[in-house]
């Protein structure tokens, strides 16, 4: 089975609950990786952690995260002021 990326984050934190999310609403995604070294998150660059499922639900599961992801941000607009 073939995995393609539909999300990178910053945060381990917020790649785990985008993951949680993903598997609660039926998709398959992996288990984030690290870099390989303890507390390394990425040896490949400074842009996160990213989020990959199957090949044949990247088109849903990246209409899913990136909803997800614009509630996760913080900002005014979220709490009703």
């Amino acid at each position: 089975m073939k995995f393609a990326p539909i999300a990178q984050v910053k945060s381990q934190s917020t790649a785990r609950v985008l993951i949680v999310a993903l598997r609660a609403h039926g998709f398959h995604p992996l288990d984030p990786r690290e870099g390989g070294l303890p507390g390394v998150p990425n040896l490949f660059g400074p842009e996160g952690f990213i989020v990959e499922v199957p090949e044949d639900e990247v088109a849903d599961a990246t209409l899913l995260a990136t909803d997800l992801l614009r509630d996760m941000e913080p900002s005014g607009s979220n709490t009703g002021q």
